[in-house]
C-alpha cells in the first residue's frame, strides 16, 4: 500500500485556498472600481450641448 504524502496534500490544499482567495481579491478590486466609476459618472457634470458658448 502506497504511503500517503501529507506534505503534497497540505501543499495541495494551500494552493487551492490561496487561489481562492486572490480571486476573490480581485473581484473585490473591480466591484470598487465598478462602484468608484459609477459614484463618479453620478457626480460629474452633465455634458454643455455642442455649440453653445459660455
Amino acid at each position: 500500500m502506497r504511503k500517503p504524502n501529507y506534505n503534497f496534500e497540505r501543499q495541495e490544499r494551500e494552493r487551492a485556498k490561496d487561489a481562492k482567495a486572490q480571486a476573490k481579491a480581485e473581484k473585490k478590486k473591480a466591484e470598487q472600481a465598478e462602484a468608484a466609476a459609477s459614484a463618479e459618472r453620478e457626480t460629474a457634470p452633465a455634458p454643455r450641448p455642442e455649440g453653445e458658448d459660455a
